[in-house]
């Protein structure tokens, strides 16, 4: 199951039915899950967690250190989960000693070719980074999120649960969840409606997100007087709860 031509570190960990394809390089404190397929002239740098079922495309760079003048050759973490497939060149970080020292994929996520996931972000699960997709350091990426091509996010930024951040878009604020943004620099163009109905949410939540998002994004008045407003449609919809919660609690400020 490893190619003749790979080379694997003493200290790797692999499943016995973990596929290495040729020319990759498994590095010291490496681990890597059942089921797995890395594939030829792959590049995996520990301290790296890889979970299972997962596979990792030619010509990635996954763990290596992170690209932070401040980083001094300290021990830092990458962790992976299951079910993620990493597509050609993508590049992925390990964290440093600042943000946590760790890096951190979900579980089931399309990480297409080109991408770059640097050091000390945190992704959730169910995502999909389209090609040339970047994250800037400390950036996290909540589950269902979409990036589409060359889209862009500034460090320590946040995008929220089912958010979509459009065609080579700049997000230099949070993204809250459940919107879409468009434009470089991204601004708001509503309710992310169409990949909503595409997992199942019903119109009547679509609809209170909606007015959720006129009241806090569209209009410029008083916040907190349209965060009151919106407490008896918050009660009903949970969804809305998290929307007015993540809007709340942004310390970048969000898009709009």
């Amino acid at each position: 199951m490893i190619h003749a031509t790979a080379i694997v570190d003493g200290t790797a960990k692999l499943a016995d039915d973990c596929e290495v394809g040729p020319y990759s390089i498994i590095g010291a404190e490496v681990e890597i899950g059942a089921g797995s397929v890395i594939g030829p002239h792959v590049v995996i740098k520990g301290p790296t967690k890889i979970g299972k079922n997962n596979r990792i495309f030619q010509f990635a760079s996954v763990g290596e250190d992170p690209q932070d003048l401040k980083y001094a050759g300290e021990t830092t973490q990458l962790h992976i989960g299951d079910n993620n497939i990493v597509r050609e060149y993508a590049t992925i970080n390990r964290g440093t000693k600042d943000g946590g020292a760790l890096t951190k994929i979900g579980s089931n996520n399309l990480l297409m070719a080109y991408i770059h996931i640097a050091h000390d972000c945190q992704i959730g699960d169910n995502t999909v980074f389209a090609n040339g997709a970047s994250l800037a350091g400390h950036v996290s990426v909540g589950d269902h999120a979409i990036l589409a091509g060359f889209a862009c996010v500034h460090q320590f930024c946040t995008v929220g649960e089912h958010a979509f951040v459009g065609l080579n878009s700049v997000a230099n604020r949070d993204v809250p969840p459940f919107m879409m943004v468009v434009g470089n620099y991204a601004e708001a163009r509503g309710i992310n409606k169409n990949g909503l109905r595409r997992r199942d949410f019903n119109e009547e939540t679509i609809g209170a997100l909606h007015r959720a998002y006129l009241a806090l994004v569209r209009q410029r008045g008083d916040r907190s007087q349209a965060m009151a407003s919106l407490q008896p449609l918050a009660d009903e919809f949970k969804e809305v709860r998290r929307f007015i919660d993540f809007i709340a609690s942004s310390e970048r400020g969000i898009v709009r």
